[in-house]
C-alpha cells in the first residue's frame, strides 16, 4: 500500500494539485513543509513517502541495473499519487511536480516518461536518471510545460553536465526549461529559487 500524505486543499475541492517528492533520508512530512514558502494555497498537496526514506539505493547516475528495481517501484508510487489527482478530476495542466535532490530527479524522470502539458515541474537540484541519458526511454510532448531546475554549479550529488544534458533532452520534448545555477556549493533550496518559482510557475 502506497504511503501518500495529503495536505492543503482537499482533492474534492481543489482545482489544482501538487505532488511533492522528498529527498534521500527525508520524509513526506519534511517536503510538505516547503508549502509554507511556495504559493500553494489553492493546491491539493500529495506527498508520497519512500520506504526506508530512499527512492533508490545508489546515485541517480549509477549503472542502471543497480537502481532498476527500486526505481521502478518508486515511479509506481508517484503514479499512484498522480492517479489520485486524475481521479479527482484535476487536469494535468493544473498539476505540478515538485522535488528536492533525489525527489527532484524522480520528478523529472516521471514527467519525462509521461510527457504531456503540465502545470510545471520544479526540480530543486536534480537531473534525469540513468548512467547515461537514453532519449528512447521517454515519450510524449510537454507542449510548453515550464520546467525549473535550480542547483549549485558544483553540487556534490548532481553534476552540472547532467543538468545541462537533461535541459537539452527536456527542451527537445517541448518543455520550456529554466536553469538557475549558483556559484555556491550548497546542497539546498535557495530563496532565489523559491522566488523564481512563485513568480513564474505557481
Amino acid at each position: 500500500m502506497t504511503n501518500i500524505k495529503r495536505a492543503g486543499t482537499s482533492l474534492a475541492d481543489a482545482k489544482k494539485a501538487a505532488i511533492l517528492i522528498h529527498g534521500r533520508g527525508a520524509s513526506a512530512e519534511s517536503i510538505l513543509s516547503l508549502a509554507q514558502y511556495l504559493q500553494l494555497d489553492e493546491y491539493a498537496l500529495l506527498a508520497p513517502e519512500a520506504a526506508g526514506g530512499t527512492w533508490y539505493p545508489y546515485s541517480f547516475m549509477a549503472p542502471d541495473e543497480a537502481n532498476r528495481t527500486a526505481l521502478a517501484l518508486s515511479l509506481e508510487t508517484v503514479k499512484d499519487a498522480w492517479n489520485q489527482v486524475v481521479e479527482a478530476g484535476i487536469s494535468s495542466e493544473n498539476t505540478v511536480l515538485i522535488g528536492f535532490s533525489q525527489g527532484a530527479c524522480l520528478s523529472l524522470e516521471f514527467a519525462a516518461q509521461h510527457a504531456q502539458k503540465l502545470g510545471g515541474v520544479i526540480a530543486f537540484t536534480g537531473g534525469l536518471i540513468g548512467e547515461q541519458l537514453m532519449p528512447e526511454k521517454y515519450a510524449g510532448d510537454f507542449s510548453g510545460t515550464p520546467i525549473f531546475i535550480g542547483s549549485s554549479e558544483r553540487d556534490i550529488h548532481v553534476p552540472l553536465d547532467r543538468i545541462k544534458e537533461s535541459e537539452t533532452l527536456l527542451s527537445r520534448m517541448g518543455a520550456k526549461v529554466k536553469l538557475l545555477i549558483f556559484k555556491d556549493s550548497n546542497h539546498t533550496i535557495r530563496k532565489e529559487e523559491i522566488d523564481w518559482v512563485n513568480e513564474n510557475i505557481l
